[in-house]
């Protein structure tokens, strides 16, 4: 809670004041239920706005940065207990509430099974991404962007490995895409135009028969399509077995690919260890900006 949290405030400008051109406020949720866990930050009440207003103000006064906020609902991966005692999924005992996914699979053994949603839910979620985007204007915010990575709800509808459903919402990529879309059309209905939009995306999940980096460039076309300004390129997350292959700037290639095949600007994520890093994908023209 950034009211009574000051760990936020003093992390995100401090970052500002060191010298970066933009700082994300990762992974803020867009209702009480989409929380990874019941200490994660929102925008999903009116009083979150002030507190985030603190931060926003400062970031602005005392730097040339910019602050984003990444509205995002941890989908199957919510209701667990905080990182540091565990992060183990919470039971009725100690405050579990229901999960929502494309489909009613757990992400790992003994997990909670989600509710596949339908569509009244969607349509429900549609206006909490609305009223956050809404929260995240009056906030002070010069950027969001809309989180469809890393195994959270939008990403597991759009990987096979996690959306086995039978319906519109279900099958091909594109069926696959139409729930993400609809968010992301629902936050650039909302979102002046004259400020951008981000989407992070994995553009892999690390296992067979799961999304490819191929997919991932018809995903950032269908993106750019709907008014995405930026492809922020991650990867993984969906499952809980995947197989990444790490090294220095590993996940660069997929930013570059979707960059130079498809056009759009992209962030480029994941071990860039500095400086020298970060100026050499910039100056190669493989990615837009770097995130540290």
């Amino acid at each position: 809670d950034p009211n009574t949290d000051p760990t936020m405030s003093k992390t995100l400008g401090s970052r500002a004041v060191g010298g970066v051109g933009l700082v994300i406020a990762e992974m803020t949720n867009i209702s009480a239920e989409g929380r990874i866990t019941y200490g994660c930050t929102g925008l999903y009440k009116d009083e979150h706005v002030d507190a985030w207003r603190r931060i926003t103000d400062f970031v602005h006064q005392n730097s040339n940065a910019k602050i984003g906020v990444q509205l995002g609902h941890a989908g199957r991966k919510a209701s667990t207990e905080l990182l540091f005692k565990g992060g183990e999924p919470l039971t009725a005992d100690n405050g579990a509430w229901e999960t929502v996914a494309p489909s009613a699979i757990p992400f790992d053994e003994g997990w909670h099974t989600p509710k596949a949603l339908d569509r009244e839910g969607m349509l429900a979620l549609l206006e909490d991404y609305k009223a956050a985007t809404k929260r995240a204007l009056a906030a002070g915010f010069d950027l969001v962007e809309v989180h469809m990575a890393h195994g959270y709800l939008l990403s597991t509808f759009i990987s096979p490995l996690t959306n086995r459903r039978e319906d519109d919402y279900g099958g091909s990529l594109e069926n696959r895409m139409r729930f993400p879309l609809e968010v992301l059309d629902a936050v650039r209905e909302i979102w002046p135009s004259h400020l951008p939009v981000s989407v992070r995306i994995s553009a892999t999940d690390w296992k067979e028969g799961g999304n490819t980096p191929e997919e991932s460039v018809e995903v950032a076309r269908m993106l750019q399509a709907h008014g995405c300004d930026l492809v922020d390129v991650s990867a993984g997350g969906n499952i809980p077995d995947g197989e990444p292959v790490y090294g220095r700037m590993f996940q660069t290639p997929f930013a570059d690919r979707i960059r130079n095949e498809v056009g759009v600007s992209t962030m480029a994520v994941g071990n860039i260890q500095g400086w020298d890093h970060v100026n050499t994908i910039v100056a190669s023209g493989r990615a837009d900006l770097c995130a540290l």
